[in-house]
């Protein structure tokens, strides 16, 4: 069985997608399109901004998610999964990808998305920070120990993100690496993404996806609230607005699929954190990734 898995905030680069504008009538058309949608033209930044444009958080996930969903498009027959899933913001990739909404519906929830988050971010300071080298319990039982500090990403064995105030994150930090963490790493992030900090923007985002029309996807979605398998529209509509304050089971997520029957992963958009983060779960699975027009 084949997994297509879809990258979320951070893989972002200058010139993602250009590639694709330049050499295929189908990609230029949705390009086009979703510059209309969102009011700027997202392909000027996207092809030939900075890496500052692109870090803006109204920029950087509509760019991921055009990049990975006009990238699956593209590939046409080649896109054959048996499961799909994506690391936060790639869910919504993933869920276009699959069919379960259209692409113009995503260009704009992603979009509402980006903006609720961003309002939720200035509404109070807060931050994250990447665990490597403990175990999952151990970060968690530190987790619930200090006040407004939760497991944010569940990224692979090992790996462990976690969210909350500034203060609580330097505290859980500090008690981590006395526990052994060989790092704890602050993130250069603009607030406490997947967690209650992010309130304010699920209880926006809820209204916008209420409205939205989802239809049953082609194939299961393994979504991150969960990491089990979805094909019923209101449960991933439901999965999709938890999203915001719960934490990403990546880890779960290809645990499960594998469990399942996947043997191979294919990542579709810009990077290769997927594909890393899935050998560091299962080095047995093969791996891939599609990220410019020439390996389709």
């Amino acid at each position: 069985m084949k997994a297509f898995v879809f990258p979320g905030q951070g893989a972002q680069f200058v010139g993602m997608g250009k590639d694709l504008y330049e050499n295929s009538a189908e990609a230029k058309s949705m390009f086009d399109k979703a510059n209309e949608i969102l009011g700027f033209n997202i392909t000027d930044l996207m092809f030939a901004g900075t890496d500052e444009d692109l870090k803006q958080t109204k920029v950087t996930q509509p760019a991921i998610f055009l990049h990975s969903t006009i990238l699956a498009k593209v590939m046409g027959e080649k896109f054959a999964p048996d499961v799909v899933a994506g690391h936060s913001l790639g869910e919504f990739s993933a869920l276009v990808a699959a069919g379960a909404m259209s692409f113009e519906d995503g260009v704009k929830l992603v979009s509402q998305r980006a903006m609720a988050m961003q309002k939720a971010c200035e509404m109070a300071s807060s931050t994250m920070a990447a665990i490597i080298g403990l175990d999952d319990a151990t970060v968690e039982e530190v987790c619930s120990s200090v006040d407004g500090v939760v497991p944010a990403n569940y990224n692979c064995p090992g790996q462990l993100v976690i969210s909350g105030s500034l203060e609580g994150i330097d505290k859980a930090c500090a008690m981590l690496t006395e526990k052994g963490a060989k790092r704890a790493l602050k993130l250069a992030v603009s607030g406490a993404f997947h967690s209650p900090f992010m309130e304010p923007a699920r209880a926006e985002l809820a209204k916008a996806i209420e409205e939205t029309k989802f239809t049953a996807p082609k194939c299961p979605v393994y979504q991150n609230v969960t990491a089990q398998a979805v094909t019923d529209p209101e449960e991933i509509k439901k999965n999709l607005v938890a999203q915001l304050t719960a934490p990403v089971k990546w880890t779960q997520i290809v645990n499960n699929m594998i469990a399942a029957g996947v043997d191979s992963f294919m990542e579709v958009g810009p990077g290769s954190v997927l594909q890393g983060l899935v050998k560091k779960t299962n080095k047995e699975v093969a791996t891939a990734g599609v990220s410019k027009l020439e390996q389709i």
